[in-house]
């Protein structure tokens, strides 16, 4: 996950007709990002749906003593509720979508980051609304484009990491180690002794810190690694044993019961379908 090309910074977009209204609490809007863009850290008052209409993205998120980094191909979106602080790493030129949503049109129990699988109707109605005018469509396209983002399909795709501040810092290197090359080695007992802890702490650091086991959240880490490479286009057998997986066929199985669809779903030349 870590990149070699420096990033290039671009701003927040504060434009004053960005925010949702009360008489438009749903608004769209389309931008084209170079790989390596990085849009810095930030929070608003809305919620906010973004997703890629092509290209690749990394959108890290803060919510407490948690941090989380998400790896967006075009046919999933990450939801961020109001007051989150985000930040989007451009990782293949991407047309980037983002909706803002004001606080009321979702539900109130919607608190933490998610990532939504994106039908083709949503697809549609994000594209729609982007040029759309004050008026009785805006107003259907904005109802239809909210009842959607509510019956979308959620997906676990997202890489818990230690708040940098706070968190075990033994946790964040094990980590940290485990996303720059998952193949090094694959249990965690395996790991351990890198970071001066026993397994049974290291188990109870994953649980209590990032609510989460060491083999759940390395699945996470392994789909992070490779959905980058295989936008790319990165023979799948490259990226199975770049993943750790004796067998390219292990790792489809494993590819395609999380995401729901085969890794060549997400090469490069259906990034864009």
């Amino acid at each position: 996950m870590k990149r070699k090309a420096p990033l290039t910074p671009v701003s927040f977009d504060t434009s004053a007709k960005r925010p949702p209204t009360t008489e438009r609490p749903v608004r769209s809007r389309a931008r084209s990002l170079a790989m390596d863009a990085h849009i810095e850290p930030h929070q608003h008052p809305w919620s906010q749906f973004t997703y890629c209409a092509s290209g690749l993205m990394q959108v890290t998120v803060t919510q407490g003593e948690r941090q989380t980094t998400f790896i967006v191909p075009p046919s999933r979106a990450v939801w961020i509720p109001p007051h989150v602080q985000h930040n989007v790493v451009v990782l293949e030129t991407a047309e980037l979508r983002t909706v803002d949503i004001a606080p009321s049109v979702l539900p109130a129990n919607w608190t933490e980051c998610r990532v939504l699988v994106v039908s083709r109707l949503l697809r549609e109605l994000v594209h729609a609304l982007e040029g759309s005018e004050p008026g009785p469509r805006d107003t259907a396209l904005m109802a239809l484009t909210a009842d959607e983002v509510t019956r979308s399909d959620t997906q676990a795709l997202g890489v818990p990491m230690p708040h940098p501040e706070h968190g075990d810092k033994r946790l964040r290197a094990l980590c940290e180690a485990v996303l720059r090359d998952p193949a090094e080695k694959g249990q965690l007992r395996e790991w351990v002794a890198d970071v001066g802890a026993s397994e049974r702490t290291m188990a109870r650091l994953f649980r209590d810190e990032l609510g989460t086991s060491y083999q759940q959240w390395r699945t996470q880490a392994v789909l992070a690694h490779a959905l980058p490479q295989l936008a790319r286009g990165v023979p799948i057998a490259q990226v199975a044993a770049a993943a750790g997986y004796a067998s390219d066929s292990a790792f489809s199985a494993m590819f395609k019961h999380s995401m729901g669809k085969a890794p060549s779903h997400f090469q490069a030349k259906t990034l864009s379908k």
